[in-house]
C-alpha cells in the first residue's frame, strides 16, 4: 500500500512520513506546489538515510495512494478537501489527524463544532465513495518525528466503515511500539479530540511535551 500525506510538508506530516517510511511503507508527500513536496521528501530521506519518500503535487499523490492522511491544520482542512475533490478516487480512505483547537499564551481550548467533532464536520465535505477515519489525533507531532523515541502508546481509530478502520489499523501496526484500538464510530472523535486538548493542558501544567495515552487492561 502507498500512503499519501496531504500536508506532508508540515510538522504532523513530517512525523507520519518518517514513522511510516522507517517501517517500510511507501510514502508520498503531497503539496499544492510539487517542488515544495520534493524538497521536503529529500529532507526526510536524509534523516532516514535512504531514498524511501517521494514528493509530488497533490493531484499525482492522490492517484498513487489508496490511503491519504489529512495532516494540515484544522482551520485549513475544509479548504484542502475542497481543493482535492476532483482528484479523489472512489475507495480512497482519508485519515483525519486534525484537532480543532485555539491557542493563546499558556493555554489551549477546544474549538467547538456545533455539537459535532472536527472529523464529523470534515466528513460532510468529502464526496461519496470516500471513507473518513479519525486516527493519530492524540499523538504529538514532534514525538512522531523523533524516531529515537519509543512511542509506547495507543492510536485510537474511529470511523463508520469497519473495513476502512481495519486498513488504518493495519498501517498503524507497522510502526513499532504503537497499538491501534478500534474507538468506534466517527462521532467518538468528539471525545478523542477533547482528549488531545487535555493532553496539551497536562503538558503545559507539568512542563512536558510528550504526553500521550495508553489504555491498560485491554
Amino acid at each position: 500500500m502507498n500512503i499519501g500525506i496531504l500536508g506532508g510538508t508540515g510538522p504532523e506530516g513530517k512525523g507520519l512520513a518518517l514513522r511510516f517510511a522507517a517501517a517500510g511503507i511507501q510514502v508520498v508527500l503531497g503539496s499544492r506546489v510539487a517542488v515544495r513536496a520534493e524538497e521536503k521528501a529529500a529532507e526526510y530521506n536524509s534523516i532516514l538515510g535512504k531514498q524511501v519518500i517521494r514528493g509530488t503535487a497533490n493531484s499525482e499523490m492522490l492517484h498513487l495512494c489508496e490511503m491519504v492522511f489529512l495532516a494540515v491544520p484544522f482551520r485549513q482542512a475544509i479548504e484542502a478537501i475542497e481543493a482535492i475533490r476532483g482528484d479523489l478516487s472512489s475507495g480512497t480512505v482519508l485519515v483525519d489527524v486534525t484537532v480543532p483547537a485555539v491557542f493563546s499564551p499558556g493555554r489551549v481550548e477546544y474549538l467547538a463544532q456545533e455539537g459535532d467533532s472536527g472529523a464529523e464536520t470534515l466528513a460532510r465535505h468529502i464526496p461519496a465513495g470516500i471513507e473518513l477515519v479519525g486516527a493519530f489525533k492524540t499523538i504529538p507531532a514532534h514525538v512522531l518525528a523523533e524516531l529515537k523515541v519509543k512511542l509506547d502508546c495507543d492510536v485510537f481509530v474511529c470511523g463508520d466503515s469497519r473495513q476502512a478502520k481495519e486498513l488504518v489499523m493495519q498501517a498503524v501496526r507497522t510502526i513499532p511500539t504503537l497499538r491501534p484500538l478500534d474507538a468506534g464510530p466517527l462521532r467518538n472523535a468528539r471525545t478523542l479530540e477533547r482528549m488531545t486538548i487535555l493532553e496539551i493542558q497536562l503538558n503545559l501544567r507539568y512542563k512536558s511535551k510528550g504526553a500521550r495515552f495508553r489504555v491498560v487492561g485491554i
